[in-house]
């Protein structure tokens, strides 16, 4: 049985926006319906062309990209691609930034409100990053 998978980024700190990712793509690889939605500081390392690393929080975080560990960006990826993870980039988000979706990596789909987010997310797993 496949659980409903809904993930809130809003954070710019490579551990948070790492453990969103893996939760992503664990959950679509084993076959949960899985969304995510980018808002506010998060969805910044999703334009094209941005290469910046996300800041670190704490000692973990500088340890992620010494052990091998594949980055948030690319295990966001996978799940889009592999298992068909949702990547909804906040409409809101996207107004304020002077940004639109083409400007976004090609895993995003189409713009979405929070209103329309969380109603979609009514009586599933809501977890926040």
């Amino acid at each position: 049985m496949s659980r409903e998978i809904h993930i809130v980024c809003v954070s710019g700190t490579r551990e948070k926006l790492q453990m969103a990712a893996m939760i992503a793509s664990v959950g679509a690889a084993s076959g949960d319906s899985v969304t995510v939605f980018f808002s506010m500081n998060a969805l910044t390392y999703f334009i094209k062309g941005h290469d910046e690393d996300a800041p670190v929080e704490g000692e973990f975080g500088s340890m992620l990209g010494n052990m091998g560990v594949p980055s948030f960006k690319k295990l966001f990826q996978q799940a889009a691609e592999l298992g068909d993870a949702q990547l909804l980039p906040c409409s809101m988000a996207l107004d304020l930034m002077d940004i639109t979706e083409d400007d976004l990596e090609p895993e995003f789909g189409v713009s979405t409100g929070l209103t329309k987010f969380l109603m979609d997310a009514e009586g599933a797993q809501l977890l926040t990053f």
